[in-house]
């Protein structure tokens, strides 16, 4: 009976030192270290290195909603998306994102088309491309950066809502147009005013 006793008590024992070790165990291990893309997927696809963040100024409007965006196809000639579509009524002004020089305004297609090369962009230069538009320059006219260079057409069923295309290419190669616009200019928020010292804020 007493053999029996030592026997159990030596089981006990063995399973509390064997737990505790496990336990040693686990709270030495050192903690598992947590790359850039585990702690945090990026909201955004990066912006192209090879297109120069020169813009200053949005196509339409203050930062619109982005009906589709870039999907750069897997080959020339595959499926994709080669542009932004950006929400803008019918009537809307377009601006030049940057400072450049109209390549071409006419129709294409049935649709009223705008490009833009942009200064100082290399050779051949970017050019930017804005479409449906009632265009308000002509080819060989200088813009500056957010310059108006037409109007948003109803014209075409490129958008499921009413929108302008926006497009960025160098030679034959298409490119991210939103790689154009800085960060500050990108993610930019609503405008607020601040209180000025010694000022009443208004009631």
């Amino acid at each position: 009976m007493r053999t029996k006793r030592c026997g159990k008590a030596a089981r006990t024992c063995g399973r509390l030192v064997l737990l505790l070790l496990l336990t040693a165990a686990v709270l030495l291990a050192p903690a598992p270290r947590l790359t850039p893309t585990a702690m945090s997927a990026p909201s955004a696809p990066a912006p192209d290195p090879a297109v120069p963040a020169i813009g200053r100024a949005w196509p339409v409007g203050v930062r619109p909603p982005i009906l589709r965006g870039w999907e750069p196809p897997a080959t020339p000639y595959a499926r994709g998306h080669r542009g932004v579509d950006l929400a803008a009524p019918p009537g809307t002004p377009v601006r030049a994102v940057a400072a450049g020089r109209v390549s071409f305004a006419g129709r294409v297609a049935g649709k009223g088309v705008v490009s833009v090369e942009l200064t100082g962009t290399g050779d051949p230069p970017l050019r930017t491309t804005y479409e449906p538009v009632r265009a308000s320059v002509r080819k060989g006219d200088e813009v500056a950066a957010g310059e108006v260079v037409g109007t948003v057409e109803s014209t075409g069923a490129h958008c499921t809502a009413a929108c302008v295309h926006w497009g960025l290419r160098r030679g034959e190669t298409y490119m991210d147009p939103l790689s154009l616009l800085p960060p500050w200019l990108l993610h930019r928020g609503p405008s607020r005013l601040l209180p000025v010292l010694g000022v009443p804020l208004p009631s």
